[in-house]
């Protein structure tokens, strides 16, 4: 699948601006990943980008829809990643694709919350401010911590240099995710 492709999906079922705005920081994010890990990249950026697809349209059977999909056009690696991109959902972690998924997906929609109430966005931003609002239980309420936690255990990664390498991707792309 190209990116090109994965994009047609995505706009197809996704038309809310903030999912949009989460779905490319994500895709963005993962590609470094992706490079960084000496993998397909592109792979990568892909499962970023489609992973929560179906939220919008389908919150009830997400993420089932845009796993079936991505199955029918043979994307097993990229459906499986999908698929566990959150623990309760009780799904193994094969390889590296399904774990940095996990550990990018909600700390990547936590570090832009944080943008959303600095000054400079993220400008500026340290994994130690990124660390204490985390212990803020009633900022980003939503954000599971717990989540947090599981994906750097599982991709085996420090949470402070994992943190600094979201907002390092984040920053180089602050124009286009309007975040600084």
């Amino acid at each position: 699948m190209t990116r090109e492709e994965a994009k047609d999906i995505l706009t197809a079922m996704t038309k809310g601006d903030s999912l949009l705005r989460h779905a490319r920081s994500v895709e963005l994010v993962m590609e470094a990943y992706g490079k960084h890990l000496g993998e397909d990249a592109e792979e990568y950026a892909i499962t970023g980008m489609l992973h929560d697809a179906d939220y919008e349209a389908y919150p009830e059977e997400h993420p089932n829809r845009i796993v079936a999909m991505l199955r029918e056009k043979g994307e097993e690696k990229i459906a499986h990643a999908i698929s566990a991109h959150y623990t309760k959902w009780n799904v193994p972690y094969t390889n590296n694709l399904d774990k940095a998924l996990l550990a990018c997906d909600e700390l990547t929609g936590f570090i832009i919350a944080c943008c959303h109430v600095r000054p400079g966005g993220i400008v500026g931003m340290t994994p130690k401010s990124v660390k204490k609002k985390l212990k803020t239980k009633g900022f980003a309420a939503k954000v599971e911590r717990d989540e947090i936690q599981a994906g750097v255990d599982h991709l085996g990664v420090d949470l402070t240099e994992h943190i600094q390498f979201i907002i390092n991707v984040l920053d180089t792309n602050k124009e286009e995710l309007k975040i600084g």
